[in-house]
């Protein structure tokens, strides 16, 4: 295909393609597109599309991303590890989550790839491109399954608690199978129909401002809230293993091994996991470079990693070795003010939806509609239908976590570990990085890395089955 060069310095692919109706390709470029890199400024300028979001939305957008439901769990991992044993983890996993979007970016930087699955399709042809995509349907899927269900079990508490009414009084605006579809139907599916995810910047900031909120009042609830004494009674969490005596359960662990400690670790792995999402804000960032968007990579992670840590420090030090799996629990429900923070969680998870949604859509358009050119009816009614399905799932699932939990068990350590590494090692060329160079190697003890995680994830997903133990929940 022969490549003009416009007025603009771009290069068009198609007569009628400019940069104002090239997103329309974005979500069924072809394989056989490139990119044009700009070696004297390291800007990369999209063929397709030029993007219009900026630094600090992207920041925003790709932070809601990495932000889940997860960050709940990490005062119960900070309780089976200890203070000093988290943050050595919680560090490495940071690290570890930079440096894989480190090789995402080099690889779309060798071969100007706009979409994950496009990585997929270079590295392994079709067989590629299609794993990428299920990979990213089936773990992004996961995890808005697990944001609605959160929205059902949390959001009917929450009205009961603010309109005061009594247990045994359920009429149906506080039935979560209605509240789950009115929030998807009034609040998601609009936010989704949107065609760009630039343009879930503004959201994405909210969602965050929520969180912070979130972590204020558990800032603040440790200085008024007095450590129990006596383990929490009818606890529904097994937390057995990490209080023995009414003697040390006020007192903060700096290093704890006990047999939940294994669980807590893949939890812990996952807490960076937003690696459908970087190309995707990587294309439409205004001014585009590997560099820029691995700034915003690194900033997004740095703030995630610091609400993590403040969150699982302050959580944990109010009720040490009594914290149950899910922070919120521990707090009163008569409690106004975290009766709001619970509110501020569900609105934080509600808007994280509709950004988790874009990948799905664009690997569904990647794999059923390569050839297709962009179709507001098409964009919409895989909005819907995903939507539709996965409310059909936390409305008649019951134990939809444990499924997702398998699921979330392969595809996490692949978009973080496997398939990133994978992708360098083959994308990168041999004249440029020998497969015995430094670089290379260290990719291959990543990918290693993310196989001994997937199998660690899935063996104690199984003995949790086997057992009937639960853990922490997930991404």
């Amino acid at each position: 295909m022969e490549v003009q060069k416009m007025s603009n310095g771009h290069h068009d692919l198609s007569p009628d393609k400019s940069p104002e109706s090239g997103f329309d390709a974005l979500e069924n470029i072809t394989e056989s597109e490139t990119f044009l890199h700009d070696k004297s400024n390291g800007t990369t300028h999209f063929t397709d599309f030029e993007g219009k979001t900026s630094f600090g939305m992207s920041i925003f957008n790709l932070s809601n991303a990495i932000m889940g439901s997860g960050i709940l769990g990490l005062a119960y991992a900070m309780a089976n590890t200890g203070i000093i044993l988290f943050v050595i983890l919680l560090i490495s996993i940071a690290l570890l989550s930079a440096y894989s979007i480190h090789l995402l970016l080099t690889s779309a930087e060798v071969v100007g790839i706009r979409a994950y699955e496009q990585l997929g399709y270079r590295a392994f042809g079709t067989p590629g491109k299609i794993l990428a995509g299920c990979v990213i349907t089936l773990h992004n899927i996961g995890a808005m399954s697990t944001y609605l269900f959160i929205v059902k079990i949390e959001l009917p508490h929450i009205i009961q608690g603010l309109m005061k009414l009594p247990d045994n009084y359920t009429p149906w605006f506080v039935d979560g199978k209605y509240l789950i579809i009115i929030v998807s139907v009034g609040i998601i599916l609009p936010l989704a129909f949107m065609k760009r995810l630039g343009y879930l910047g503004y959201t994405s900031g909210f969602s965050l401002s929520c969180m912070v909120f979130f972590l204020i009042s558990v800032i603040y609830k440790k200085f008024v809230t007095e450590c129990l004494v006596e383990p929490i009674k009818n606890s529904t969490f097994l937390n057995e293993s990490i209080y023995n005596s009414s003697t040390d359960t006020c007192e903060a662990k700096f290093i704890t091994v006990n047999p939940e400690t294994a669980f807590t670790i893949p939890i812990m792995a996952f807490a960076f996991v937003c690696h459908p999402e970087v190309l995707p804000i990587y294309t439409e960032l205004k001014n585009p470079s590997k560099k820029r968007m691995q700034n915003i990579s690194n900033i997004s992670i740095l703030a995630m990693f610091i609400m993590y840590l403040l969150t699982a420090i302050f959580g944990y030090l109010t009720f040490y070795a009594k914290v149950q799996s899910e922070l919120l629990e521990m707090y009163s429900k008569t409690d106004t003010l975290m009766l709001c923070v619970r509110l501020a969680v569900l609105i934080a998870v509600t808007l994280t939806v509709p950004v988790v949604l874009f990948p799905i859509r664009r690997a569904v358009m990647q794999l059923l509609f390569p050839e297709k050119a962009f179709s507001w009816v098409r964009h919409i009614s895989i909005a819907v239908c995903l939507l539709f399905a996965v409310n059909l799932l936390v409305i008649f699932v019951p134990n939809i976590r444990d499924i997702f939990g398998f699921i979330g068990a392969t595809s996490a350590p692949s978009l973080i570990f496997i398939l990133p590494g994978i992708f360098y090692i083959c994308i990168v060329p041999k004249e440029q990085e020998p497969l015995k160079s430094r670089p290379k190697i260290q990719a291959m003890v990543f990918v290693t890395l993310g196989f001994i995680f997937m199998i660690m994830s899935i063996t104690f997903i199984i003995v949790e089955w086997v057992t009937g133990k639960k853990s922490m929940a997930g991404h």
